[in-house]
């Protein structure tokens, strides 16, 4: 028998070796002040392309004015214990409802967290003798939910309906051998490629065979559809979604989550979802705060006008310099360069110390080797100056990596690591 650590001390991971290198920079750094289109990174000031607050609603007067009201009103306690027990209360329901309606389901449930909630409701909604069927691509925490689950699971090719519809047919063999069901996942909206879900074409399968769909729209509520709605909204399908769920880490700029379905389905969750049934509920600052967020998201439509003014000129404008950045179909703005993972740290470091411009870096596992993502997460807050001071240092950094610049300026980390 070895010891159970000893994988620790010989194998750190893809990313954990290079935490030497990259920790309190690359990974885990630290941008200080208000939450902003620009805020400073080690003492230096810059352009933030990392923040998740599409709408930018983080700092905004209202609702730090309501923050903080709720704060000394509650306190940041208040409801002690879980919703089932001493936790529950007239605003966490009022928020419920007002979700639901927002979203066109007949019913939602607030949650504590996105991560574990959407993991929760995917446990709960299945059983051993049930088969899900997702996308390859989906999120960690879809990953994790689907990990739960003590039957067969399937994934098809990211957004190939072809490769959906072979799955499924395997799963309704599988399904009628168990006598169980199954159970479709997309998101909304792919994190990393910004690609919508193709949720009008998944809902169609459901003419021939039987499943039920779980969207994760994370990405898509509040920036997407006439109304903010979604994903679903946006392709017309918002009522074949079976059971649609959002956090409010993104357009919120806050914490907590929500499910929304039929009041039937609503009400099956309530009592089997494990993560809230034994967990503290949801503090009534955050819950009011969320209230204050919604209600702004349905009457001040120029929060999404704005936004979408600054992701258009931005991607428009990669898009005219030359720059790869995909297939996206939303406000997640990837950038695609080639280059290895020591040319991707010089190069970040060029961006963010030479040009005051901070991104997220994504490299291998999460991409193919070989790639490098600069992720970009345009917001309302940002303004036009931004995007052009931004789209001039990428055509630089751009210049500087085909020229082989960053390679020889990385050439000793890479033989430090022994590549």
């Amino acid at each position: 028998m070895r010891d159970l650590f000893e994988k620790i001390y010989k194998d750190k991971g893809p990313l954990g070796k290079w935490a030497s290198q990259a920790e309190g920079y690359f990974v885990f750094p630290k941008l200080e002040g208000q939450i902003s289109n620009r805020m400073k990174f080690q003492g230096k000031d810059v352009i933030t392309w990392s923040i998740n607050d599409y709408l930018g609603l983080a700092n905004h007067p209202e609702v730090r004015e309501v923050d903080a009201a709720a704060s000394s009103e509650y306190g940041s306690a208040y409801p002690m214990g879980a919703r089932m027990m001493s936790g529950h209360t007239e605003l966490h329901e009022q928020l419920q409802q007002e979700l639901a309606a927002f979203v066109n389901k007949e019913a939602a449930y607030v949650l504590n967290f996105g991560y574990q909630g959407i993991m929760s409701t995917i446990d709960a909604l299945v059983g051993k003798d049930d088969i899900i069927v997702y996308d390859v691509d989906a999120h960690a925490c879809i990953i994790d939910g689907v990990r739960l689950h003590m039957g067969k699971r399937f994934t098809y090719k990211h957004n190939d309906i072809e490769s959906l519809e072979k799955n499924l047919e395997r799963a309704t063999k599988m399904a009628e051998q168990t006598g169980g069901g199954i159970l479709v996942i997309s998101e909304g909206v792919f994190g990393m490629r910004g690609e919508q879900g193709r949720l009008k074409e998944i809902a169609a399968l459901k003419k021939k065979f039987n499943f039920r769909f779980l969207v994760d729209d994370a990405h898509g509520f509040g920036t997407l559809g006439a109304t903010g709605a979604g994903a679903g909204e946006e392709q017309g399908v918002q009522d074949d979604i079976d059971v649609y769920f959002a956090t409010f880490a993104k357009s919120m700029a806050s914490t907590g989550a929500f499910i929304a379905a039929d009041q039937e389905i609503i009400d099956y969750l309530k009592y089997n979802l494990r993560s809230q049934m034994f967990a503290k509920s949801l503090q009534m600052q955050l819950v009011k705060g969320a209230l204050k967020r919604l209600d702004m998201i349905r009457t001040m439509p120029e929060l999404k006008q704005n936004l979408w003014k600054i992701v258009d000129a931005l991607q428009s404008g990669l898009k005219e310099r030359g720059f790869d950045i995909g297939t996206t179909q939303s406000c997640v703005t990837p950038v695609y360069l080639k280059g290895s993972i020591p040319e991707a740290m010089a190069l970040v470091k060029d961006l963010r110390e030479n040009h005051g411009i901070f991104c997220s870096i994504v490299v291998y596992p999460v991409i193919p080797k070989g790639l490098i993502l600069l992720r970009m997460i345009p917001t309302a807050m940002h303004t036009l100056e931004d995007v052009e001071e931004t789209l001039q240092a990428f055509s630089s950094i751009r210049e500087r990596l085909n020229s082989g610049l960053y390679k020889r300026l990385s050439a000793a980390v890479s033989a430090a690591m022994g590549e």
